[in-house]
């Protein structure tokens, strides 16, 4: 795993304590269900491109608050943020609360907890 700095842990860690995290499981059952809200992947277009959550849309982290309003309008939209391990997802749904957004999930764990898990893949 990768070592963040300790700074960066702290920022993260205070995050966490400001938002609800959903665990891998519950994400996939809601995808094998049909029932998943919308899935955003916050990682970097690089990342993406690689594989990514079947369904899931991407808006990078470095642009998420500037164009999440047109993305996704209503902001009581329930929304399932996941990032490379959890770090960046729970920083961009405290962001996102800040701006209105009502119904903000940060997946715990994200894609590095996903892959691990065999959980399926869509490659680009």
């Amino acid at each position: 795993m990768k070592k963040h700095n300790p700074g960066f842990e702290q920022l993260c860690e205070a995050a966490r304590k400001n938002v609800d995290e959903i665990s891998i499981g519950q994400v996939k059952a809601m995808i094998d269900s049909g029932t998943a809200p919308l899935v955003l992947d916050v990682r970097e277009e690089s990342e993406w491109n690689k594989d990514h959550i079947p369904g899931a849309q991407h808006l990078g982290r470095g642009v998420l608050e500037r164009d999440i309003e047109t993305r996704v309008p209503d902001k009581t939209t329930p929304i399932i943020l996941y990032c490379g391990g959890g770090y960046r997802s729970a920083l961009a749904a405290e962001s996102i609360q800040k701006m209105g957004y009502s119904q903000v999930l940060s997946m715990d764990g994200g894609y590095r907890a996903w892959n691990e898990a065999n959980y399926p893949l869509d490659k680009q």
